[in-house]
């Protein structure tokens, strides 16, 4: 079963920094493409999760926190298109935060930081470890869907926007 990596906090700030293309021909006989630059990788060949992380762990200069879900958990996510019912500004973003497990309890949704009209992050939705989220930009301070998500689920996350998620979508279908 082909899975996909989620690394959290890599190449941002000068901090904890590879080279994913490296990474990948490294990880040749997996068969691992490459999504960006924020460390999210769709291993293609089957691989038990554990055996993936150690992988990573050996090739990676760093000790990283990796979050890992089946491919099948990820199209299933996609194929229902989650963002397509959600009335969405034109400034408005969606995006997807992995956790690294269940959390014990969720919080009542929808969930506005900071409270009421001017929000900049609303958690929508809860779909095993994906948290959905609308993100929007507003005034001078930017609060962010990981941040928001962490602390009101008490869990360690990644997020990616939407766009992330159907970029593997493809590459899990293509």
């Amino acid at each position: 079963m082909a899975l996909v990596v989620f690394m959290r906090g890599v190449n941002v700030g000068g901090h904890k920094t590879f080279r994913p293309a490296a990474l990948v021909k490294e990880l040749a006989p997996l068969d691992v493409v490459n999504v960006g630059a924020a460390g999210t990788f769709v291993v293609r060949k089957p691989v038990s999760q554990a055996k993936l992380r150690a992988e990573l762990s050996r090739r990676l200069p760093f000790k990283a926190e990796l979050m890992i879900c089946s491919a099948r958990a990820l199209l299933t996510l996609a194929r229902k298109s989650p963002f397509s019912n959600q009335p969405t500004k034109e400034d408005e973003r969606g995006f997807v935060t992995i956790l690294a497990k269940r959390p014990r309890a969720l919080p009542p949704l929808p969930l506005n930081r900071p409270a009421g009209d001017d929000w900049q992050v609303k958690v929508v939705a809860v779909s095993g470890k994906f948290v959905l989220s609308i993100w929007r930009r507003l005034g001078r301070s930017i609060l962010y869907p990981n941040e928001v998500v962490e602390k009101s689920f008490g869990v360690p996350a990644t997020t990616r926007n939407w766009n992330t998620i159907e970029a593997i979508r493809g590459i899990l279908e293509g």
